[in-house]
């Protein structure tokens, strides 16, 4: 497969509407839990920390996997898993519907909608940097914004379906309109290349054909073991070609003085295969210590390791405000008459507005992304540990749009971790700062509903979270203090792939 250049326009700003819609259908729902998460503990009656495991779930489960997402859009497309990913999602959300325990939902609604979503989002993500080059950015950009869209309309629109259809009505038109992802998926339209050259055969192409086992009967175990060892091929490749050339004279010797029937063939070929295969095992193996090793490499950074801690701590106390801030509401006594937006909508609309604010500020040359991130740690701690005190629905509401904007600072994250570890080690980086950041979804909403089944009200639960934000803020940002420049000056004696965070430059 060969793949043009991006062209940063043309078919790319389709890929950006759909990518949006795609977002925006997946992850309206899951983001937006926090309406069904009233109803569920109404209908099953269970703790308010075991039913916050089913909005968790649906918000983690896609970071936590990202790993095998990425290796799903490698292997299938983008296009492909868009459309499966879209049946996941659909289907896991009507299951829902029918659903006849808290149990059930952890499955349907936790595990089943939550691998979609992470799914679609890694395929929106790579079939637009496809194709986005100089744009990328604001490519980007637009299709994130389709998650917070996504949380402010179906916030509202949850709620209005429980009231005309119930619970189960809900899910099922919710899930209904899930199905819109496939359409969108198939315009997801790979980037290839269809009127250039064919590739030059490769080593295997030019090897005699006595040395291709079985002949037609092997064809698609060589074609197979040819594609996992495509990498190592090329490196090899001239030195096996004079190799089977060598071997290739030799064996018509052979063959001119030794009739060997085709029993001895056969079994000469398997060993063959057997040795090739131990060597790809051998190889597949040094390719993992050399990842434990980078991963090492990285945690000796003292700033990647602060910010390790600190998406963790972030998300374990910056995430449940959207899932619970409606139940917090409720238990405040709020009157509805006074309720005239979700609280969940204001979060929704104000992540969108602090994704796009962030984004720019960060492509100032004088803003300090670092200091930028820390900043909204700080702030949003702080605004966490305002909830207990707010009793109305207006102070609600402000605190709901600050939490949202702040929230906003994931847009900046890639560039915080970029001027950390470099470019270089950003794919392996940010890989597992993910991993840690769905942990931390996944764990912070059951922690405050555990808080509050323990004191029954949520001062205390929100006390914990505002605590864990800023004390990952303040390890950051003692990590990037500029005293450490001194330590980092002598980076040129540490191996050539540690990488440290200088403070005084711009993103």
């Amino acid at each position: 497969m060969v793949f043009r250049k991006p062209p940063d326009g043309g078919w790319g700003w389709v890929i950006v509407v759909v990518s949006f819609f795609t977002q925006f259908l997946c992850y309206g729902s899951p983001l937006a839990v926090g309406v069904l998460y009233l109803e569920w503990l109404d209908v099953f009656g269970e703790g308010k920390g075991k039913t916050a495991w089913v909005g968790s779930l649906a918000n983690g489960i896609g970071l936590l996997a990202s790993p095998v997402c990425s290796i799903c859009v490698s292997s299938f497309g983008a296009r492909p898993v868009s459309i499966f990913s879209g049946f996941m999602v659909a289907g896991g959300l009507m299951m829902s519907s029918f659903a006849p325990n808290i149990y059930f939902l952890y499955i349907s609604y936790g595990i089943v909608v939550g691998l979609g979503c992470g799914l679609l989002y890694t395929a929106t993500v790579t079939i637009t940097c496809h194709y986005f080059d100089k744009r990328r950015g604001l490519a980007l950009g637009l299709i994130s914004t389709g998650s917070s869209v996504g949380l402010f309309v179906y916030a509202a629109l949850q709620r209005e379906l429980i009231d005309l259809y119930g619970l189960d009505g809900c899910l099922l038109i919710v899930g209904a309109l899930s199905l819109n992802i496939l359409a969108c998926g198939s315009l997801m339209r790979p980037l290839e290349s269809s009127d250039s050259p064919p590739p030059e055969k490769t080593c295997v192409d030019k090897v005699p054909e006595q040395y291709l086992v079985y002949h037609e009967k092997e064809k698609t175990v060589e074609e197979n073991i040819s594609i996992l060892e495509k990498g190592y091929i090329d490196e090899k490749c001239a030195n096996n070609v004079l190799d089977y050339k060598q071997d290739s004279i030799l064996n018509k010797n052979v063959l001119s003085s030794i009739n060997v029937n085709e029993k001895d063939t056969y079994k000469k070929k398997v060993v063959e295969q057997t040795n090739f295969c131990k060597q790809l095992a051998k190889r597949k193996w040094q390719l993992y210590l050399n990842y434990w090793e980078e991963t090492m490499v990285l945690f000796k950074n003292k700033v990647f390791s602060a910010l390790f801690v600190a998406i963790l701590l972030f998300d374990i106390g910056g995430f449940p405000p959207s899932l619970l801030m409606e139940d917090v509401a409720r238990s405040a006594n709020i009157n509805e008459d006074d309720y005239h937006m979700p609280l969940i909508s204001i979060i929704g609309i104000m992540t969108a507005v602090g994704k796009l604010t962030l984004g720019i500020l960060a492509d100032f040359k004088w803003v300090n992304t670092l200091y930028l991130y820390v900043t909204t740690l700080l702030l949003t701690g702080v605004a966490l540990f305002a909830i207990p005190f707010a009793k109305s629905y207006l102070t609600l509401a402000m605190l709901s749009g600050v939490l949202g904007f702040l929230t906003g600072n994931w847009s900046i994250f890639p560039y915080v971790t970029t001027k950390t570890v470099g470019i270089e080690k950003l794919t392996h980086a940010y890989g597992i700062l993910m991993f840690f950041a769905g942990l931390g979804n996944s764990l912070g909403p059951p922690i405050v509903g555990w808080f509050y089944d323990w004191t029954q009200e949520y001062d205390t639960a929100f006390y914990f979270s505002g605590f864990c934000v800023l004390l990952g803020g303040f390890l950051l940002l003692l990590a990037a203090l500029p005293c450490w420049n001194a330590c980092t000056n002598q980076s040129s004696k540490l191996p050539p792939n540690t990488y440290s965070y200088k403070v005084a430059s711009s993103a």
